[in-house]
């Protein structure tokens, strides 16, 4: 009896910590805030991630769907996100589409990151495949 009292106790203070509470939080909910792109880093043959739309910079997402990016050229840009979610083989499997318009210069970046992961409350990895290369983009908020 002390014992599974003891385990009960132990478990309550897990799931009531802020590390669980946000892993049950959805992923649209989660990307909300300030980021910035750490790194990006290629996998695989050919290819350059200088060539990624996004491969610098700092992302401000919205509750609304909207978001705002300044890149480390200090060019500013407005968009939109979208996060999609599906199951696969009974896990859930996301993905997230960022577009920013620099409608100063006319520029548009897109973005679909076939895979997104949150690593934890402050790290998000998003991969980018293409035929012979995955791209993978980490994201730390600020």
């Amino acid at each position: 009896m002390k014992l599974s009292v003891t385990l009960l106790a132990a478990s309550l203070a897990v799931f009531s910590s802020g590390c669980v509470k946000d892993a049950f939080r959805s992923a649209d909910r989660r990307i909300i805030g300030d980021w910035r792109i750490d790194d990006v880093n290629p996998v695989g043959w050919g290819g350059n991630s200088a060539r990624m739309p996004f491969n610098n910079g700092r992302f401000t997402f919205y509750d609304n769907g909207t978001l705002s990016y300044e890149n480390d050229n200090g060019q500013s840009f407005s968009g939109s996100w979208y996060i999609n979610s599906r199951w696969q083989n009974d896990e859930q499997e996301l993905s997230l589409q960022i577009t920013a318009v620099d409608f100063t210069n006319q520029r548009v970046l897109t973005q679909h990151y076939d895979d997104i992961f949150f690593r934890s409350r402050n790290y998000l990895r998003a991969e980018t495949r293409t035929s012979n290369r995955t791209y993978i983009t980490h994201f730390r908020r600020r």
